[in-house]
């Protein structure tokens, strides 16, 4: 009786001891996370591209700062008018654009968190032409948007010119951020590193620069256009390479002054590119104002004179004029050098194009992935539409885009196939896309993410958020301890009863 006694006694002690214990945790928990919930922290970036510029207002839990995977978009606004290049010879005019988005902004990150929250401004491809043509101009440009800033309520980090392998780089790092490449959740919401989870290359089309970046085949073969990246205590060999004047915006003012050299600076100029029956007058400046053109730029260059452009509508012609904008003698056919004399190893794996590409494929009513073949037939047909007929085929009908979609999408085919290496067995790898669930994809998010020491980059420095899978262990196992007392008494019971009837069983038995 005293052996059956003691188990009793033990079971019960832990029996209690489990239900106090789970309470207890549960009361701590539930009170700690009370504690631990300062809201959220806020952080602004100005993607200043050579077309526009663009505020992204980004989030995450406060509790959360240094850890990884939390970073999210809450707003984007684009500012109305061109890129902060066009100011050179007014930035004080930056202000007034910047301060309907700013407002808005404003209104978003509530006011108590104003003075902490820190703002970026990264200018790319536009601001890089400007400042080789004109440097104190581009430093006017900046001194400008910094006044601007110290007015303002936020905390201004500064204003840069990032250069085109930055611009590659933070892009490729959004995302495969994104898309949860170098963190993802695990069964207890810890965030681990996924298991042989391949990055994705990124293919960025602005409006003056391209670029390209990707981890190829042999990483441990050191280009010049390589750059090491330090992630989450992993190693990436990222090649990147950005394409200057080979934006969309300057690509096509380079073919706008090609076809006007060919037409023997004739003041009216046929277009295979822009639609049928399309006409407009540009300037000389418009197009042959860019260092992208100067080299082209004719004798008798007068930056006001009109120059009339007249759409034809030509598919095949516009193919014809698009190639001339690539340089494939450079290379002498070498395998690893597909243009301008640039190396560049085999594009491997998936990829996923933005910005320019998105749009130019989604006014070609396609989307994500598709064949060559698709794209080639799309790009014909949308190619011989007459302006009129485009004006019902575009979901979003403006002039300034809707008459350079042909042209651009002979870029892309160009760019992407006889630039890039991409043939008909690789191009279905290649995803068009402009976000991942609230976020757009473009290079702002790594650029902040990097600028505020959101990715560690050893893996001791990911912390591990361990409180709620602790917790859920913890009570499990308190759990399941309290329910094997429990059972172990219910036996213990079921023992002891059955011990009290054996005796008068027998008793029964015995014979007389």
């Amino acid at each position: 009786r005293m052996l059956t006694r003691t188990p009793s006694v033990v079971a019960q002690v832990f029996l209690l001891l489990s239900i106090v214990l789970v309470i207890a945790i549960a009361v701590i928990q539930i009170n700690q996370q009370q504690i631990l919930s300062p809201g959220l922290k806020y952080g602004i970036v100005l993607d200043a591209g050579s077309s526009r510029t663009t505020v992204y207002v980004y989030e995450w839990p406060a509790e959360k700062e240094n850890n990884t995977g939390v970073v999210s978009q809450t707003f984007k606004c684009n500012v109305k008018g061109p890129g902060i290049s066009s100011y050179e010879s007014s930035p004080g005019a930056l202000a007034k654009p910047l301060d309907d988005c700013l407002n808005k902004v404003k209104e978003r990150v509530p006011v108590h968190l104003h003075k902490n929250t820190s703002v970026y401004l990264g200018a790319t491809a536009g601001m890089r032409l400007l400042r080789l043509q004109n440097e104190s101009a581009a430093n006017e440009v900046l001194a400008s948007i910094q006044n601007y800033f110290r007015a303002q309520p936020f905390e201004f980090r500064g204003a840069q010119i990032i250069t085109g392998p930055e611009e590659g780089v933070y892009g490729w790092i959004t995302a495969n951020y994104l898309m949860g490449n170098f963190l993802e959740r695990n069964l207890w919401r810890t965030w681990v590193h996924p298991y042989r989870k391949e990055t994705m290359g990124a293919l960025d089309l602005g409006g003056a620069s391209t670029q390209i970046s990707f981890i190829p085949e042999d990483s441990e073969e050191h280009f010049n256009s390589s750059l090491q990246v330090k992630l989450y205590g992993y190693n990436y060999n990222v090649y990147t390479h950005s394409y200057q004047c080979y934006g969309r915006d300057e690509a096509e003012k380079r073919l706008l002054a090609l076809l006007f050299q060919k037409s023997n600076a004739s003041a009216s100029v046929d277009n295979p590119c822009y639609p049928q029956n399309y006409n407009t007058a540009l300037t000389m400046k418009y197009f042959f104002g860019s260092l992208c053109t100067q080299s082209l730029r004719p004798a008798n260059y007068y930056p006001n004179q009109a120059v009339n452009f007249h759409g034809t509508g030509d598919p095949g012609l516009c193919q014809e004029m698009v190639s001339l904008l690539f340089n494939f003698t450079a290379c002498r056919d070498r395998e690893d050098c597909p243009f301008n004399g640039i190396h560049q190893p085999k594009a491997k794996g998936n990829f996923v194009a933005f910005s320019g590409f998105y749009y130019t494929i989604n006014a070609l009513n396609l989307s994500g992935h598709f064949s060559l073949d698709d794209f080639n037939s799309s790009m014909w047909f949308f190619c011989s539409q007459s302006w009129a007929q485009l004006q019902f085929m575009l979901p979003k009908f403006e002039e300034i885009y809707a008459r350079s979609y042909c042209f651009s999408a002979n870029f892309i085919y160009y760019l992407l196939v006889h630039g890039y290496n991409f043939n008909a067995e690789t191009w279905p790898q290649i995803r068009f896309q402009k976000e991942v669930g609230n976020s757009s994809i473009a290079w702002s998010l790594g650029y902040m993410l990097s600028l505020t020491n959101m990715i560690p980059a050893e893996g001791k420095l990911i912390q591990l958020p361990l409180k709620p899978s602790l917790f859920a262990g913890l009570l499990v196992f308190l759990t399941a301890t309290a329910l094997l007392c429990l059972l172990f008494l219910v036996y213990l019971c079921v023992v002891s009863h059955h011990r009290k009837n054996i005796p008068r069983v027998e008793h029964i038995f015995i014979p007389e």
